[in-house]
């Protein structure tokens, strides 16, 4: 569940822009701010059945953005990039330049 979480939190972060300002506050909630569905329900004044449904919707163009557009997917392979050319650069004061280089990729994200 865990890893879902961090998927859906990660994916949210990617897409959000994406999302209707409804979904974006129940996806919010829900992940973020780790609102239960009745608490959200309440907010909103709704079932916990719109709710869920709502969630569920949006968990799934979450999944079809990421497969069509591969944000995070890049975002993974650029971090393990980064983190294998740090190990191999050491602490050598000659890689002074890769080092600033790596800094500025890991700007970027």
């Amino acid at each position: 569940m865990l890893e879902k979480t961090n998927r859906m939190n990660y994916l949210y972060d990617f897409y959000q822009a994406l999302l209707t300002p409804k979904q974006s506050s129940y996806m919010a909630l829900y992940y973020l701010d780790d609102y239960s569905l009745g608490e959200i329900a309440e907010e909103y004044d709704v079932s916990r059945q719109a709710v869920y449904d709502n969630i569920k919707r949006t968990e799934a163009m979450l999944e079809e953005y990421e497969a069509k557009l591969l944000l995070f997917e890049k975002f993974q392979k650029r971090s393990e990039l980064i983190s294998k050319m740090k190990d191999l650069m050491g602490d050598s004061p000659d890689n002074q330049v890769l080092s600033e280089m790596v800094a500025e990729l890991e700007k970027l994200d």
